[in-house]
């Protein structure tokens, strides 16, 4: 990818050598070029800060997307034909290779196995990288020239190879497949018909593949570029234990059951209310809830992190040169900065005109604002969205609520509905009052109401009609479940304990199957942590709003979960959670296994740093009788090897599930530090038990912003998964 970027940058630059023959933009009093939003573009990088950049004058903007839209696309095709081990020295090479030889001499020998974490002191590099020349005949001369990128492809593999510990592979491999051949040979291939019987079909379970399937992946695994020294076989019906160990780790193998990762169009002609759907919390901020920054890019973070439904609290800003009143978006009554609510919906815009098919964006309207206020934003809503705002009509509220493939690239306000509602929630403050006791609320509702302004309880004519989710307050299940379904209730996360703890679960998965629940973090989580989504899942709320700027367990459980369905931010929830009945969850008893990791970068993905010494915690995130399980299980430590680790994989984990359909799985991998300093995060992966294949399977892991690219784009772990029972859903 690096040598891609290069390819960019020579274009830029030849680009800009033709524009000096022609006409400045215009600039102003300090020579800068004037805002052109017909030459202007942004790169979004998840996790860090968007780069926005405008042409010259005389630049083909379009020409220049097509450029990085063609290189991106094409190096994803690219990587599927190498192997982990060959791309992460592509990854690397440009670093290493410090004086741009195109080989990495002795020194740089060292650089490379630091930085792909394979520790080999350094008074031994001399030595190690004189053994692996002597060991493919190069001369002195050739030796100083230094390894070609091919030997250093054949090094790693030879580093991975030779160790003193036996590899959970091969021992697979001669397991099932037998060690010596009818020939008394060491088996170095298995056979196309050996690798669906006693692999596909017995181990991993795939019953439905056949023979065809089996051809297809060999075809594939031969066509890998892997390392030269590879015992590789090029006979069409077999294929080697190299080829066999970049299956296992391969995304085809992912532990993740790829049907329900796939989109599935047919499963979106469902009511709203009977998803799960991807929500954040405060979505404007960037840190905690008292002193951060608020930033219009939170947004659009959020939006390709796969949320759908976002939260806006919203009050009187000033006035500009004509008077007209600016809607501002900040937390309230705290020092944190401000934005205009107009940038942020012209955020939603640029989004849905890149992304029309996106299913329905959900804001969640914290209104504080007075009716003047209230009435531009309503301006600017219409303005800005045009026909991709949703305004229901009467008959749109009668009867169940409409489906995302109704409502596809619109937003969709959540709010107040009723003119003039002065007994109904709008506010998480609001909402947040059923934690307290009922003087204490009294006593709150006191002093509140002299913080809030006069009009603050009424609702502009304009924005309740536009609005489609009306917030009320919550009295009894009864009331509730027959109000209009597009009356819906906010909850704490601690109301949320309280509700379920007063055995009022069946209750509410009963509301939620035909109205709408959102929930939300307790206001004594001022650094912006995140309460675990699992309990309010199991009661059927479709919006589990968590604080997007903290990357914590409870953040990446919620990864896992809309992992499914393509990553559309609606997921169909169980039919468990759509039965009338009272129904057991379904449990289930579970073995996990850690055998070993691939490609497994430094924190950050830092290119610099010291070798990591890996572990691995798994845990379970469950609930049973309205309380919120954990279990958490870790592995031993692997010292100084993060490129091939093999743990004690003898060693099981054995988990009691008491809710599959909820319940999701964590493998985190953390590199130990010497007390007191904490662990550091390297990567995760989490996955519903749902949605969870047994067998011998990879991890495919995530960095903390939930990507796979850069020094993660290859980082794996291989486990062994097995169920007493089959984990179907009810």
């Amino acid at each position: 990818m690096t040598n891609c970027l290069r390819t960019v940058g020579l274009l830029l630059v030849s680009g800009r050598q033709k524009e000096k023959k022609m006409a400045m933009s215009p600039r102003n009093s300090s020579g800068i070029p004037l805002l052109d939003e017909s030459k202007s573009f942004s790169l979004i990088f998840r996790g860090a800060k968007t780069l926005d950049l405008m042409m010259d004058e005389g630049g083909d903007r379009e020409e220049i997307l097509y450029v990085l839209t063609s290189i991106i696309r094409q190096y994803g095709l690219a990587k599927l034909k190498v192997g982990n081990e060959v791309l992460l020295l592509r990854y690397v090479w440009n670093d290493v290779d410090r004086d741009n030889s195109n080989t990495i001499n002795e020194k740089e020998m060292g650089e490379l196995l630091n930085r792909i974490n394979f520790l080999v002191k350094e008074k031994n590099h001399s030595a190690v990288y004189q053994k692996f020349c002597k060991t493919l005949a190069l001369d002195k001369a050739n030796r100083r020239n230094g390894l070609t990128f091919e030997q250093c492809v054949t090094l790693l593999h030879k580093t991975k190879r030779d160790t003193w510990q036996v590899k959970p592979v091969t021992q697979l491999f001669f397991d099932m497949f037998g060690q010596f051949m009818n020939n008394n040979k060491v088996r170095k291939k298995v056979s196309a018909n050996s690798f669906l019987t006693r692999f596909l079909q017995t181990v991993q379970g795939e019953k439905t593949k056949t023979i065809e399937d089996v051809r297809n992946i060999f075809d594939k695994l031969q066509g890998l570029e892997l390392a030269d020294v590879a015992d590789l076989v090029s006979e069409k019906d077999y294929i080697s234990l190299d080829h066999f160990e970049a299956y296992l780790l391969s995304r085809d193998n992912d532990i993740f059951d790829p049907l329900r990762e796939k989109y599935c169009r047919s499963d979106m002609n469902r009511p709203l209310s009977e998803y799960w759907i991807n929500s954040s919390h405060n979505t404007y901020l960037t840190g905690d809830q008292l002193t951060s920054r608020s930033s219009v890019e939170m947004y659009i973070k959020a939006l390709y992190r796969g949320c759908r439904c976002l939260e806006l609290d919203i009050w009187d800003g000033g006035k500009d040169e004509y008077g007209t009143p600016i809607p501002i978006v900040y937390h309230g009554h705290t020092m944190t900065s401000k934005i205009l609510f107009e940038d942020i919906i012209k955020s939603f815009e640029v989004f849905l005109m890149l992304h029309p098919k996106t299913y329905p964006l959900i804001l969640s309207l914290e209104n504080h604002c007075s009716i003047p206020y209230q009435q531009v934003m309503v301006a600017q809503l219409k303005s800005i969205l045009g026909k991709k705002l949703y305004e229901p009509d009467e008959a749109s509220l009668s009867g169940p609520l409409p489906t995302p493939s109704q409502l596809r690239g619109m937003v969709v306000l959540k709010g107040r509905r009723p003119e003039g509602a002065t007994d109904d929630y709008d506010t998480d403050d609001d909402a947040a009052a059923d934690d307290m006791t009922d003087q204490q609320s009294m006593r709150t509702e006191r002093s509140s109401n002299t913080m809030r302004a006069p009009n603050s309880m009424k609702i502009a004519p304009e924005l309740a009609k536009i609005t489609l989710f009306h917030g009320t307050k919550f009295k009894s299940w009864q009331e509730s479940t027959q109000s209009f379904t597009y009356h819906m209730h906010s909850f704490s996360e601690s109301r949320v304990r309280s509700l379920c703890k007063h055995n009022q679960t069946n209750q509410w998965i009963q509301y939620n199957q035909t109205h709408m629940s959102r929930t939300f973090p307790s206001g004594k989580r001022v650094d912006s942590s995140n309460y675990s989504p699992i309990l309010a899942w199991s009661t059927g709320c479709q919006m589990v709003a968590l604080n997007y700027q903290t990357p914590d367990d409870p953040l990446r459980i919620n990864d896992g979960r809309f992992r499914e369905n393509g990553e559309q931010g609606y997921v169909l929830k169980p039919s468990s959670l759509m039965m009338n009945a009272d129904i057991e969850p379904r449990a289930a008893l579970l073995e996990v296994k850690i055998l070993s990791g691939s490609c497994l970068p430094k924190p950050g993905g830092l290119s610099h740093g010291e070798c990591i010494d890996p572990y691995i915690t798994i845990s379970l995130f469950d609930c049973h009788d309205g309380k919120e399980l954990v279990s958490v299980q870790t592995t031993n430590t692997v010292m100084n090897n993060g490129f091939a680790p093999i743990w004690n994989f003898e060693d099981s984990f054995h988990f009691q599930v008491q809710n599959m359909c909820v319940a999701v799985m964590q493998f985190t991998v953390w590199d130990k530090n010497p007390s007191p300093k904490p662990d550091d995060f390297i990567a995760n992966a989490s996955v519903p038990i749902s949605c969870m294949r047994h067998g011998i399977r990879s991890v495919q892991l995530f960095d903390a912003n939930n990507t796979r690219s850069g020094a993660f784009d290859f980082a794996s772990l291989l486990v062994l998964v097995k169920f007493e029972h089959s984990q179907a859903e009810i």
